[in-house]
């Protein structure tokens, strides 16, 4: 027996899982394929490697949802403050302060799994959401209004909108036949979560350094995720080393604001690449989040931009049923792509200039760089623009990342 549903969802990360609350108490149904349910959570436990800095559009999306109470009952760490400036260059320097546009916080740093986990245990509250998991996908036959994915275990299921919510080597993606522009930047980053001598931060900062920025990400208490952005060998020869050399790398490199380091949990490594999909719909298909779109993490928008993803097609499709149009038709996905690609490929862009601009000694360009931190930090009404478009607050914000709850129509 082939399960059929209305929306059937392949990956449920911190978007997929985002898009299937957003459809939750809808008169569709929907599935939600995941490979494995989030660990559960300890309060005691060391904090993970993968941790994302959630903006205020995202904090919105989630509330509406009813998700925040689950992250923030567990961990986060808000902060306030973000710093940028130069290696080498203490006059050239911006610093954004959540008091110049009258908020609480500038954004969150929470875990991954922690937010996937909130998201997952809100589904269970929905009838009409299926969560799939543990799962794990053995084949998918794309058709239009009727694709089939096939788990390991036997299970077929079959949904008239497939959504690729399955990373950026979507096997969705591919099985639709659409394709990506992409390329590698000569860049890996290494994340290591670490133990500060000192107390709770409320800041997180970069310094540019011609090889890639050195990041420093606050979390709870005297704990922090470091961030160091370099050339592939450099990245490789850091992860071979023992947490005490590396330990004395980081003391060496990173700048003196960052204080004693006491201990080192735990440390990851990633290649870095730009990826963009040439369409992000076809008639019963359409992806989200790094499925349709990989960017520079340095500013660490690539979940903020998926989030926005999930909650404009979850109103796209929701406008179209109540309005009697088929969902999974490219004419209605369409309008979900013109609302999200011209800004997904802005913020990429921003990425792509502060990775050409800062990767590089250039004399030139080192002046240029500096009178522009300068101008930054001095440019009230700019500088209040740029801290709007990092929390996600600027242009044209589906429903959910205006606070407003997504009403479905039975």
């Amino acid at each position: 027996m082939k399960q059929r549903y209305d929306i059937l969802i392949v990956g449920g990360g911190m978007v997929g899982a985002t898009l299937a609350c957003a459809l939750g108490n809808s008169p569709l149904s929907v599935a939600l394929i995941e490979h494995d349910f989030a660990a559960p959570f300890e309060p005691e436990q060391p904090y993970d490697l993968r941790v994302s800095a959630l903006s205020a559009a995202s904090r919105s999306i989630l509330q509406t949802l009813g998700v925040w109470e689950g992250i923030s009952s567990r961990r986060l760490c808000p902060y306030r403050r973000m710093k940028v400036w130069e290696a080498d260059e203490t006059r050239a320097a911006t610093e954004f302060n959540a008091d110049e546009i009258g908020c609480s916080e500038l954004g969150h740093i929470v875990e991954n799994r922690i937010v996937q986990l909130a998201l997952l245990e809100r589904l269970r509250s929905f009838a009409n959401v299926d969560l799939i998991c543990p799962a794990r996908t053995e084949q998918i036959e794309y058709a239009p209004g009727s694709s089939l994915v096939r788990l390991t275990d036997g299970r077929e299921v079959l949904g008239r909108l497939l959504v690729a919510a399955d990373g950026g080597q979507s096997r969705v993606r591919q099985a639709a036949g659409l394709g990506v522009t992409q390329w590698d930047y000569d860049q890996h980053a290494l994340v290591a979560s670490v133990q500060t001598g000192y107390g709770q931060q409320d800041i997180t900062w970069q310094q540019f350094t011609p090889t890639g920025p050195l990041a420093f990400l606050p979390l709870g208490g005297n704990h922090a995720s470091l961030v160091w952005y370099d050339r592939p060998d450099t990245i490789k020869a850091l992860m071979a080393l023992d947490d005490e050399a590396f330990l004395q790398q980081v003391q060496q490199t990173f700048p003196d604001c960052l204080g004693q380091i006491d201990a080192v949990f735990a440390r990851g490594s990633f290649p870095l690449r730009r990826q963009h999909a040439q369409q992000y719909v076809a008639e019963g298909v359409a992806l989200v989040g790094d499925a349709a779109h990989m960017i520079h993490p340095l500013a660490g928008q690539g979940v903020n931009i998926g989030l926005l993803d999930a909650a404009a097609l979850a109103e796209v499709i929701t406008q179209a049923h109540d309005a009697g149009e088929p969902f999974e038709a490219v004419e209605v996905l369409a309008r979900y792509e013109r609302a999200r690609r011209q800004h997904n490929l802005m913020m990429m862009q921003i990425m792509d200039s502060f990775y050409r601009v800062f990767s590089n000694s250039n004399l030139p360009l080192k002046l240029l760089r500096n009178v522009g931190l300068g101008l930054a930090e001095r440019l009230g009404p700019a500088k209040r623009k740029a801290i709007r478009l990092a929390m996600g607050l600027d242009g044209d914000l589906p429903a959910l990342a205006r606070g407003e709850p997504i009403i479905h129509d039975r």
